[in-house]
């Protein structure tokens, strides 16, 4: 019985560094006026702890398959969350064109972060003579635009297949990074934005429950009361609600396990046109299937009619939690050893990724119109960790989330998939057997073909916009057009 306590425990640190963070995060001042989540507190706390191997027993590798299925978790939840309600929200034009605004800034992001990294471990090892894989440089666009679960996936093939050695453990410390720099340098940029009267939902203010990172027990001082968590689906008296929406999810989880292991059985060592159809789908990609599965499943519930059956704020709880967990897990996962190993070239690449992305999704948020602002410091939070981070930097700018842009998140989160298929799905999980200068053609050329979709969404937003003020022109003067000359009397009266 001993044995089987290592992962329980594992997880109990994790659980016990979150609440941690929360606890410093309220009572250190500092940290309370730089607004840093308690997942990255508990995280920092936790990495020191093994650092200096003040937790016996523990190493950075048992919490890496932790935070692998906690980032699991949290895109299947999300997927099983059905669509937003229809609410009187601060507009930014078409949903749909400012989530392409959006999936365009993390398009660009993904090739050219790729070939930042590429190129400046190749030069670095020129100038210094060392002899570190290029590969090393190459995967810090999946830490920073995708995240430790997509870091760690892509690593972990790279290094079993391709044999690179420490790939994902680097891949983890982009991610990692990648939370870092997205709140180091996205909360001075949304305090600006604050002070200079740009938020479009002015009654968003960083309050006191924002700082202290805890709700008051009361509404005094015109603070906010604290939300509920959501609606019971299930009696109590026959399955606790919680209990049976993780049951949804374990239902997907099988159901995934399933599908991969039949395929994978049918495929076998199939490699057409030189693509490993194994890597394709072998559980590193679990996340990317288990995806699918979540939107099938979610679309066979409505069709059915069962909606009512799932509480969506429920499926949001655990997706947050399960970000929680896996941003602690990720700092707690890296192996101290390799980032000192590496840590010039790693953070030069994320230095230059990160002035490269925010230069970017700034000049991309100007050029999309209304909520320009909101949509840069969200796309930059997007391409510095996750959809997380940038739902967490948008709520310094929109509280309540009562502009369009989060749901124009929700586009994104699909969009981004279906853009970049053919990168994410076929090139990422095999980019060691390509050449160099493959692998910045496709990056690069990936880059450069969204960067010059640019003008055309422009013009596309600018002919829409106009031609939408038009028709609204015409409607009020048809309208006024028509009324009965004593209303016309009173209108002119008013």
């Amino acid at each position: 019985m001993n044995d089987s306590f290592q992962g329980v425990i594992a997880f109990a640190l994790l659980a016990l560094m979150l609440w941690l963070g929360s606890v410093l995060r309220s009572r250190v001042p500092w940290l309370r006026t730089s607004l840093v989540p308690a997942s990255i507190v508990g995280g920092v706390l936790g990495f020191l702890l093994l650092s200096f191997d003040l937790l016996p027993g523990y190493s950075p590798g048992d919490f890496t398959t932790l935070t692998f299925h906690f980032f699991t978790l949290s895109f299947m939840s999300l997927c099983l969350t059905g669509k937003a309600q229809k609410s009187d929200a601060l507009g930014g034009g078409s949903i749909v064109r400012g989530g392409m605004w959006l999936t365009l800034a993390w398009s660009i992001s993904l090739g050219l972060q790729g070939v930042i990294g590429y190129l400046i471990v190749t030069g670095y090892d020129v100038v210094t003579g060392s002899d570190i894989s290029a590969w090393l440089g190459a995967i810090v666009t999946h830490g920073f635009t995708q995240g430790p679960g997509q870091a760690l996936t892509y690593g972990g093939i790279w290094e079993t297949e391709y044999g690179v050695a420490n790939a994902a453990q680097v891949g983890m410390i982009y991610a990692s990074l990648g939370f870092l720099m997205a709140f180091i340098v996205g909360v001075p940029i949304a305090r600006r934005y604050l002070r200079k009267g740009f938020n479009a939902n002015q009654a968003s203010r960083l309050d006191a429950s924002f700082r202290l990172g805890f709700f008051t027990s009361s509404a005094d001082d015109g603070e906010a009361q604290a939300p509920t968590m959501g609606r019971m689906v299930s009696h109590p008296g026959n399955l606790d609600s919680l209990a049976y929406h993780l049951g949804l999810l374990a239902i997907a989880y099988v159901i995934t396990h399933l599908w991969l292991t039949f395929i994978q059985g049918v495929i076998g060592d199939a490699s057409p046109w030189g693509i490993k159809m194994g890597v394709l789908f072998s559980h590193n990609l679990f996340f990317l299937h288990g995806l699918g599965v979540c939107v099938l499943m979610r679309m066979i519930i409505d069709r059915l009619g069962l909606g009512h059956r799932v509480d969506d704020e429920t499926l949001k709880r655990i997706t947050g939690s399960s970000v929680d967990f896996m941003v602690v897990g990720t700092l707690m996962s890296i192996q101290f050893a390799v980032l000192y190993a590496l840590l010039v070239p790693v953070l030069l690449v994320s230095i230059a990724v990160t002035v490269a992305s925010l230069i970017g999704c700034v000049l991309i948020g100007r050029m999309s119109g209304k909520l320009g602002h909101e949509r840069a410091l969200t796309s930059f939070g997007c391409c510095c960790g996750s959809t997380g981070t940038g739902l967490l930097l948008l709520r310094m700018m929109d509280a309540d989330f009562s502009t369009s842009v989060p749901k124009e998140l929700a586009l994104f989160n699909l969009a981004i998939v279906l853009v970049n298929l053919p990168i994410l799905m076929i090139v990422a999980p095999i980019v060691p057997s390509l050449t160099g200068g493959t692998y910045l053609l496709i990056f690069g050329g990936s880059a450069l073909f969204f960067t010059a979709c640019l003008p055309l969404m422009w013009l596309w937003s600018r002919r829409r916009s106009v031609s939408l003020n038009s028709w609204t022109t015409a409607t009020r003067v048809s309208s006024v057009a028509g009324a009965p000359r004593s209303d016309l009397s009173k209108g002119a009266a008013s």
